[in-house]
Order: C-alpha cells, then sequence, then structure tokens
C-alpha cells in the first residue's frame, strides 16, 4: 500500500489504541491461550496468535478484553493481507472484526478500503458510509469514497472528498499532491462531454473530437474487452474510464514524456484530438491501454514492466505489427538490455532504449505465450498477484518445465540469434 495517501498509515496505529492488548494473571485456560496469544502478537505472528486467541474466546467468551484482542487480532492479519493486495481475504478479516464489534467504525472503514482496492465499490460505498455514520468523517474515509467516485469517473464528487480529506490533514502531503493533479485534470475534463458502453466510461471535447469518433473508440474498447478478457481470463466488471484528449491537454494533464501516444494510470488516456476516423495506430493502442488495466487487477499491480508492457505490445501489435527494428539491430550486436533492468519502467531510457525497450518486452512475453501457453502466463500474473517477487512466480507458473527467470530469458535469446543471426557471447 505503499503509494496511498500518508493518513491511511495511522490505520495499524490504530487497531491498537481501542482494546489493549492485556492478559489478566490468572491460570484459567482461557487467559493462559490469551497470554500466548499476545506473546505471538507482539513477535509478528499473527496466525498463530489467532489460533490461541479463538480459544480463549471460546472457553470464556463474556470476557470484554479476550473478545477485543481477537478482534484486534484479526484486524491485524487484515492489514497484513491488504499489504499483500490481497484484498477479498482482507475484507474477510475485517468481517471477522465486525462480528465481535458490530459497531467499531474503524473495523468498517478498514473493510471499506478492502473493497475499494477490490473494486467491490458498492460493498466499499457500504461500509466506509457505515464508518462516517459511526464515527464522523475522517480523512482515510473520505480518501475512498473519492477514489471510488474518481475511477467510476466521477470527477466532481472526488475532487469534493478530497479536499476534505485534505483539509482533516493539512499535514499530508500526498494529499495535497493529489488535488493538483486532480484539478488540472478538472481544468480540461469538465468540458467534456460524456458517453458510455456496457464496460467503458468515455470522455472527450466535443470541439475537438467528434462523437461518431468516441462511440467507435468504445466499440474497438469492447471488442478488446472481449478477445483480450479471453486471452488473460479476466473480465473487469467495473467500468473503465477514458479520456479522449488533445494533444496539448494530454501533455498538460498527464505531465508524461514526448514518446508516450497514450497511458494507463486506472483512466485510459489517449492523445486524439483532430482525428476523422478510427486508425490501426489507434486500434493498437486502445488495445494497448486496456491490456493494462487487465493486468493490473490480475496482479494487483505489482506487474513488472517488462511484462506489463510486453503483454500490452502483443495485444496492440493485433491490430498493427511494425516491424522490430532496434531489436533486430540489437541482437546481432549483443546490444539487447537484461530483463530486469526492464522491471521498474522505461521513463529513465533515451528515445532508441525505449523502442528496444517496448520491442524487446513484447518479444519476450511473446516467446513465452507461443513457447509456454497462455493459462502458464496467466498462472505468473496471478502468483505475483498474490505477493511473489517475479522470479519467484516464473519459477512456480513454469515449475512443470523446470525453467526459471534466467532460463526463459536464456531459452528467448538462443531463439532470437538463431532468428536475426546473432553471434553468441562468450
Amino acid at each position: 500500500m505503499r503509494n496511498l495517501p500518508a493518513c491511511i498509515l495511522v490505520i495499524l496505529c490504530l487497531l491498537c489504541a481501542g482494546e489493549p492488548l492485556l492478559s489478566p494473571v490468572a491460570a484459567a485456560d482461557p487467559f493462559l491461550h490469551n497470554k500466548y496469544g499476545v506473546d505471538l502478537i507482539e513477535r509478528g505472528e499473527i496466525e498463530k496468535a489467532i489460533e490461541q486467541l479463538e480459544k480463549a474466546y471460546s472457553l470464556y467468551s463474556s470476557d470484554p478484553i479476550l473478545k477485543g484482542n481477537l478482534a484486534t487480532a484479526y484486524a491485524l492479519q487484515g492489514q497484513r493481507l491488504l499489504d499483500r493486495k490481497s484484498y477479498a481475504d482482507a475484507a474477510g478479516q475485517f468481517e471477522k472484526a465486525l462480528v465481535l464489534f458490530p459497531d467499531e467504525p474503524r473495523y468498517h472503514l478498514l473493510r471499506g478500503i478492502a473493497f475499494t482496492l477490490a473494486k467491490n465499490f458498492p460493498l466499499a460505498r457500504h461500509e466506509l458510509q457505515q464508518a462516517r455514520n459511526l464515527g464522523g468523517e475522517t480523512a482515510e474515509g473520505l480518501y475512498f469514497l473519492g477514489r471510488i467516485h474518481y475511477e467510476e469517473g466521477e470527477t466532481d464528487e472526488a475532487l469534493q472528498n478530497w479536499e476534505k480529506a485534505a483539509a482533516l490533514a493539512p499535514s499530508d502531503p500526498s494529499l495535497a499532491k493529489l488535488l493538483e493533479r486532480m484539478r488540472r485534470e478538472q481544468a480540461v475534463e469538465t468540458r467534456m462531454e460524456r458517453g458510455h458502453s456496457s464496460r467503458f466510461i468515455v470522455s472527450y471535447d466535443a470541439g475537438e473530437v467528434k462523437t461518431g469518433i468516441a462511440l467507435d473508440v468504445l466499440d474497438v474498447l469492447e471488442t478488446a474487452y472481449n478477445s483480450v478478457g479471453t486471452d488473460l481470463g479476466y473480465f473487469p466488471e467495473a467500468r473503465v474510464p477514458v479520456i479522449l484528449y488533445t494533444k496539448r491537454d494530454y501533455r498538460e494533464v498527464t505531465r508524461s514524456p514526448n514518446w508516450s501516444g497514450g497511458l494507463y494510470d486506472g483512466k485510459i488516456r489517449i492523445p486524439i484530438g483532430g482525428l476523422v476516423e478510427i486508425t490501426p495506430d489507434l486500434r493498437a493502442t486502445l488495445r494497448h491501454e486496456y491490456t493494462h488495466a487487465v493486468v493490473r487487477d490480475l496482479s494487483r499491480g505489482n506487474c513488472p514492466v517488462w511484462l506489463n508492457e510486453g503483454l500490452a505490445e502483443l495485444q496492440g501489435r493485433q491490430e498493427l505489427n511494425p516491424p522490430l527494428t532496434e531489436l533486430g539491430r540489437a541482437i546481432r550486436t549483443g546490444g539487447y538490455l537484461p530483463l530486469r533492468k526492464l522491471e521498474n519502467g522505461f521513463t529513465s531510457l533515451g528515445s532508441s532504449e525505449v523502442r528496444l525497450a517496448y520491442e524487446e518486452s513484447y518479444a519476450v512475453v511473446n516467446f513465452m505465450v507461443s513457447s509456454y501457453g497462455w493459462y502458464r502466463v496467466r498462472g505468473i500474473l496471478t502468483y505475483i498477484g498474490e505477493g511473489l517477487p517475479v522470479g519467484e512466480a516464473i519459477n512456480r507458473g513454469l515449475a512443470d518445465l523446470g525453467l526459471d527467470y534466467d532460463g526463459v530469458f536464456g531459452e528467448w535469446l538462443e531463439y532470437m540469434k538463431r532468428e536475426y543471426g546473432g553471434e553468441k557471447q562468450g
């Protein structure tokens, strides 16, 4: 959860504030189990602690300290699962705490956070509203209510909630930065028209983008929804917001590098102003950016950039497949890039290296899909989503083939050298 505002970090401290982890000195079995459970919590062994505290509570359920300790342990385990991006499991732990303390606002808040991050927005709204009703407005609750509005394309409501959150947490720099970005977006998007299909919401400047083009964009994305979903075995339930900009507005809002032709940051953002028809390049870009939305959900935002971009390029190149000019040259000269250099992003690379990075990422992923099958690639994404590092995820996903991270790269490189005539490196 390292990308969330700092106000969220106070929650972990609050977990222990309401029900102190005290253990009465007594010889009765429930108190011995409780003492052992408290010791385990202090050692960070939360799952084992829960076992002991559940035994204590089952033996003496009328004791408020045993009840409070068990609820706190559930919430701490839920917090751990949130950190691992196991959002549904985290919500389950917070629900257990709520069974014990149904009127505790912070447990409703935490469950609402888990549902928000899982994109289960109806349940998230309910829990966040319950937290507000029971405990009043908090910066944390307002931030996540704003996030729900934002992801559903309701930018005015998102801004209102985030402004209230910033007023309650004026020292949080991440909220201030969020508001600054949001106001840039609002300056452009307030004049936009909106349309929608079953799975997408599109916003566009009617003075720059014809309504027919916007509707055609929705058609392209609906097609991508089905075909990309079939390949990756995942079909998002929440509508995906899409913003169509002029090139000037795109640069102003996104502050993206000059080579960027689109991006996905929770919304698909495309510079499109002036086009009079859907071109193959635009089809490829839309398919590319939508793939990022699917990969983010499957990997829970943990996907290394080369795998993320490789999957997006693989899908986009079904519409437009230019030659791998930079990669062919790099293979022949030994100038290819190590995959580990491509795990964290391309923004620090020069323009020629950026082209090589995209081409190489595509070529590696295309090789993986062709050689190992979509189902194994899906498995790797699932393991990444469970919090495994990419190397371990590849090891598990390709365990039946006896391959690891370096083995995949080595097989791909040998294949590419045969294709492009590269020399083996000593």
